[in-house]
């Protein structure tokens, strides 16, 4: 059986999301160029979580680094978080996502005090599409231009999940 658990990132988790995201099997958001990157997007985490922008953990499988996840909280309307996660390739298509995200669900709800969950996937990403339904969260529709990816627009679909639909 496996175990998934959650836990706050830290800097020196960098090298091994470096690792995860150099895969050019992530093509459906924009990956760090280099380790750098992934560096400075990681020491900006707890400003991030101050002002109540972002929220940003690890996913940890056997208590090694899996992936991550995360919930931005849209700043317009405080309510409403948008989920995202990545998952190493090697343990694609394991339910560790799915897992992750009921994990953070209760802290999504309960702590931040958020009544609306979206999940937005690239109009290809099946696999994410799945996760999302998987989690219990409903396809709303399709945002033309939703997500840019190098530079390029994409349509992505919007799945939701209200607090009241939580079992």
């Amino acid at each position: 059986m496996q175990k998934v658990t959650l836990r706050r990132q830290r800097m020196s988790d960098a090298k091994r999301f470096y690792e995860i995201l150099s895969s050019p099997r992530f093509i459906y958001f924009n990956r760090p160029t280099s380790l750098q990157d992934e560096i400075t997007f990681l020491s900006l985490n707890k400003e991030k979580q101050r002002q109540n922008f972002e929220h940003s953990f690890t996913i940890l499988l056997q208590g090694a680094i899996v992936g991550g996840c995360g919930v931005k909280i849209d700043q317009h309307r405080p309510f409403i978080g948008e989920l995202g996660y990545f998952i190493d390739e090697q343990h694609w298509g394991r339910g560790i996502a799915s897992e992750a995200i009921a994990l953070l669900e209760p802290f999504t709800f309960e702590r931040l005090e958020l009544e609306r969950l979206t999940i937005m996937t690239h109009t290809k990403n099946i696999a994410s599409q799945r996760v999302a339904v998987k989690s219990g969260f409903s396809r709303e529709g399709m945002l033309k231009k939703a997500i840019a990816i190098e530079n390029k627009l994409h349509d992505a679909y919007l799945y939701a999940k209200i607090q009241q639909q939580r079992p």
